[in-house]
């Protein structure tokens, strides 16, 4: 080893030990006959001094020309510091230097190599292997690195087998669009990049694994946001023999452990809610929990009273806000607002202060009495100091803007903690979900997904109330894993297959293979996969899970630093016998 030890092990009890030490320079500071150079590396910073009279000249020049970001290896005796830091574990000795060697120099760097940087996001992914030397940066993916152990030791606890599943595999038509991938070997053919291991996982039930995980880089080709990515990693699960009780009790399990081993977190029991009571009470299907600001529905007392934007609503619902009546009309116009923008979509909106002395204040006074406002107060539990916020409309477009409301009051008045935790399960999603565009229903899921035994009648009947063997598990509001059920037998898949708008042919093409294996004896099974980036984010506090990727893409998709994507040779593509023509 270059070094004895590193940068961040150093102590008082290392008093008057000669020691090595090598790595970056984060700063010198020079006061003539006196320079200090902070020294660091990925375990943290020690302090050299090279001092005129016990310090050669030579040696003073030679720190004096150090530069940020030089690598370096210095040797010196350990020595308590005069005075002392404790911001630092290091502080209370510095390293006198005997010797100095300078192994690389470096260019200025383009940014300030500290956790607080000059750098903009787009810089700073330009210069990502610059920027994964900030401790900020760097704690995130150790983060990431101690839940994967701990997922792992979890798993491998409850007998589960970690298996890798092929990159290259088909192109299947349902979920979002596919990376493909030419093939030399097979001209005009194409492999598609996974999107989940989803039909391997199935295959190796089949085949009596019994119980299979896999840490999985999975591969989307859709638009970005601060929770996706083209290329994302995935806790892959899959259990035989099991019912959709056995995996929401293993997976709870994993999940507290990871917060007991890595947050020092008790986590409470998860909570369980049906697709329906989310969609009714918080208008997604991924409720945050932090906060209550339940929905209240208010058609039928609003209604009637000559109010024709309430009478017209198929939905009349609200929210209270705790507390939040000494909104001035400054804010409540701007809430308005807020929610009248084109990524909400309401009308207007409506409210009710609920004064200290029991009286109401309304934009809608005109046309509810107190009585009437006192009863809107009472079915939202509203009390004095409490403000109602009601929207109306469409029932399925209004649900949508009021859950945006809920989850921006709840934010603007400090209900949504990052250091509290409120896991729950959603389930009963329903099987399919009509689609517009295509006039036709499409899987809520996936196709593999069992339907409930009671419902499989419907099918026929009422495909839309058809519910699933399906569940997400949800933390504050982030969906951080989803799984089911699968459908285990060729006449269901079939049946399946029929309904999602399959020709016979089509689905033989598709999925054949695994319609063939389910005639070897395929046992009931059922699985999950875990969104790894968004746990990791949720677990350090952040909004996005590019700050737990080594080497994210920007928001177009592009990793700045090494310019990809970027066309290939001419060479190249006749190889792959492909002719590039860009339609715009």
């Amino acid at each position: 080893m270059l070094r004895t030890h590193t940068c961040g092990e150093l102590r008082i009890d290392h008093v008057n030990q000669e020691v090595t030490l090598a790595g970056w320079v984060q700063r010198v500071r020079n006061k003539g006959g006196l320079i200090w150079v902070d020294l660091r590396d990925r375990y943290g910073v020690t302090q050299l001094i090279f001092e005129e009279g016990s310090t050669d000249k030579a040696l003073l020049e030679k720190a004096a020309s150090l530069g940020r970001e030089f690598v370096i290896t210095a040797t010196g005796i350990v020595i308590e510091r005069s005075s002392k830091n404790d911001k630092i574990p290091t502080g209370a000795i510095e390293v006198k230097a005997a010797n100095l060697e300078v192994l690389n120099p470096a260019k200025v760097p383009p940014f300030i190599i500290e956790d607080d940087t000059d750098g903009g996001d787009e810089l700073r992914m330009k210069y990502r292997y610059l920027d994964l030397r900030r401790n900020v940066v760097r704690e995130k993916l150790q983060l990431r690195h101690r839940m994967m152990q701990e997922t792992r030791k979890y798993m491998d606890a409850a007998d589960f087998i970690e298996v890798e599943t092929p990159v290259l595999i088909k192109s299947t038509p349902e979920g979002a669009r596919d990376f493909v991938v030419p093939s030399r070997v097979n001209p005009g053919e194409f492999y598609a990049l996974p999107q989940s291991p989803q039909t391997f996982k199935q295959l190796l039930m089949v085949s009596g694994f019994d119980r299979y995980f896999q840490i999985v880089k999975c591969f989307r080709d859709e638009d970005l946001r601060a929770d996706r990515q083209p290329e994302f990693t995935q806790i892959d699960c899959e259990m035989s023999f099991v019912s959709q009780e056995d995996i929401l009790h293993t997976f709870e399990g994993l999940t507290k452990h990871l917060f007991r081993e890595v947050k020092g977190i008790e986590l409470e029991e998860v909570k369980r809610m049906t697709y329906e009571d989310a969609m009714k009470f918080y208008g997604n299907d991924k409720p945050d929990l932090r906060f209550d600001m339940k929905f209240v529905e208010l058609t039928n007392v609003a209604q009637g009273k000559g109010f024709s934007i309430f009478d017209a609503a198929e939905l009349v619902v609200g929210i209270c806000a705790k507390g939040a009546s000494e909104y001035t009309r400054k804010q409540i116009d701007e809430i308005t607002e807020w929610v009248k923008r084109p990524q909400i979509g309401a009308k207007g909106l409506v409210y009710v202060k609920c004064n200290a002395d029991g009286s109401f204040k309304s934009s809608v006074d005109k046309f509810y009495s107190q009585e009437d406002l006192k009863a809107w107060a009472q079915l939202a539990g509203a009390e004095a100091g409490d403000l109602l916020l009601v929207l109306s409309g469409e029932a399925k477009a209004t649900r949508k803007q009021l859950s945006e409301l809920r989850l921006k009051m709840g934010e603007d008045l400090g209900l949504r903690d990052r250091n509290v935790f409120k896991p729950l399960w959603v389930v009963d999603f329903p099987l399919l979900e009509w689609d517009e565009d295509t006039q036709r229903y499409h899987a809520m899921h996936h196709p593999f997904t069992s339907p409930k035994k009671e419902d499989i009648p419907l099918l026929e009947t009422d495909p839309g109330s058809v519910r699933a063997n399906a569940y997400d598990l949800v933390i504050n509001g982030v969906e951080i894993g989803g799984g089911s059920i699968r459908i285990h037998d060729r006449t269901t898949q079939q049946l399946m297959f029929r309904h999602l708008g399959f020709s016979v042919e089509e689905a033989q093409k598709q999925f054949g293979f695994l319609m063939e294996a389910f005639e070897y004896g395929a046992p009931p099974h059922g699985g999950i996969a875990f969104g790894f980036d968004r746990l990791c984010a949720i677990f350090g506090g952040s909004d996005s899970i590019r700050d737990y990727i080594a080497f994210p893409k920007n928001n177009s998709g592009r990793d700045v630093m090494i310019d990809s994507p970027s066309t290939i040779a001419e060479d190249q593509l006749k190889e792959l016998s492909i002719q590039v023509s860009i339609h715009k």
